[in-house]
């Protein structure tokens, strides 16, 4: 066991020897960190969104209940600090501050839009509801502004299909008393009016309240930094891991290995020292992150406990990513070379480039191959306020890929005679 130490130790004291290793494991990544943070608006709030006071211009030519009610919805108090809405009577002038960047994306709504959703005439038992003549709200986006004119489009999508969802029952319950004799058609037409009234009041007052989601008696407050610091953390930890691994081949082909050999040393001793000095580099590595992200960016990562588990299992899943790369390469040069292949695939696909959630179905599955994917799930579940309980999954994933991978490595390393005296 003291032999593992020893080679352990002697390798994390060469990688924070090395100017340019140091570079890509610590300064790297802070930099990354603090760019984005500054770019998202990181810093400006606890919240961290980088969203408020979205320009919007509004042209209302329906002036009725649902024209009105979408109305109201932009000028609610639940969005007065996202949005800011203004009011116009021309298209041609709403569409030209869009085209002015001025706006973020303005919304027309047509006459007659809430008499095409609730007719007022032709109600019949016989002949079944009037065809609704279809008049559409307009959105015309800012193309210089996506994820602005995204959320606008969002809520005004939002506003549409629970406009249908009241639409289609209401008219289902007036179609059926007309069938059952409870309702004649011209109280049938008064009842559409009465169902258009009622709906535009119910949107006003319930379609922001389900786009709010609480954990407990509170909400927590999420810093985007708090998913940016340990993305790029984990990016840069595969380049660690690499980094570590061409050290077995640059030493056997400096002879340094060979030599190592022929000292009462086993093969088996200098591979699990090789393993445990690349994971107590990656380890040191990320709790220095941690640490500087904490003091400067008052960063809260969360649990402690949880904190220090997950740091672990994660770097024990890339060690074992770290050994399989080295395992397959021949020269320490294939190794970097595939190292660096590696570490950004894994940055793509583990979301440290791009949140999963913006990702289809197969790249989320796919995802699960990373390290980085599991991390980031485990460590913004901990800023969100959870425990070591809630993160039992994504550790325990992070201990399976790394005890399957350095179980390949060994069958590799034994194959390809790498350790031999």
């Amino acid at each position: 066991m003291k032999k593992l130490f020893l080679i352990g130790l002697k390798d994390i004291r060469l990688a924070f020897r090395d100017r340019a290793a140091l570079i890509l494991m610590l300064a790297a990544p802070f930099v990354l960190t603090l760019g984005l943070g500054l770019v998202t608006g990181g810093f400006s709030s606890s919240q961290g969104s980088g969203l408020s006071d979205i320009p919007v211009v509004i042209v209302n030519q329906d002036s009725a209940q649902l024209g009105n009610a979408l109305v109201d919805v932009f000028k609610s108090d639940d969005l007065s600090s996202l949005m800011e809405p203004t009011e116009s009577d021309d298209p041609v002038a709403a569409r030209r501050l869009v085209d002015d960047d001025k706006a973020a994306a303005a919304i027309i709504i047509p006459a007659g839009f809430t008499n095409s959703v609730i007719p007022q005439t032709g109600f019949s038992a016989s002949a079944g509801p009037p065809d609704p003549t279809v008049i559409k709200i307009e959105v015309y986006a800012n193309p210089v502004r996506p994820t602005s004119a995204g959320v606008i489009q969002a809520i005004v999508e939002e506003f549409t299909t629970r406009v249908e969802e009241g639409r289609t029952t209401g008219m289902t319950t007036i179609m059926r008393m007309l069938a059952t004799d409870l309702l004649t058609s011209g109280d049938a037409q008064s009842q559409g009016q009465v169902l258009s009234q009622s709906l535009g009041t119910d949107l006003e007052t319930t379609l922001i309240g389900i786009k709010e989601s609480t954990q407990g008696t509170e909400a927590a407050d999420f810093n985007v930094l708090a998913y940016m610091a340990p993305a790029m953390a984990l990016l840069f930890l595969m380049y660690t891991v690499t980094y570590g691994g061409r050290t077995i081949l640059t030493e056997r082909n400096q002879g340094t290995l060979p030599r190592l050999l022929v000292s009462p040393t086993t093969p088996g001793q200098v591979m699990n020292g090789k393993a445990l000095g690349i994971f107590l580099t990656g380890t040191a590595q990320l709790f220095i992150l941690i640490g500087a992200s904490s003091l400067l960016f008052r960063l809260e990562w969360g649990d402690p406990l949880g904190v220090v588990v997950l740091v672990l299992a994660a770097v024990f899943a890339a060690t074992g990513w770290g050994m399989l790369i080295t395992a397959f390469a021949r020269t320490p040069a294939q190794a970097a070379s595939i190292g660096t292949a590696v570490m950004l695939t894994f940055g793509i696909l583990g979301g440290s480039f791009i949140s999963l959630e913006q990702m289809g179905p197969f790249v989320q599955a796919l995802s699960k191959i990373t390290p980085n994917a599991w991390g980031l799930d485990g460590f913004t579940t901990l800023a969100l306020g959870g425990t070591l309980a809630d993160i039992l999954e994504p550790v325990l994933a992070l201990l399976i890929m790394g005890g399957v991978l350095l179980t390949i490595s060994v069958a590799l390393f034994r194959r390809n005679n790498i350790l031999q005296r």
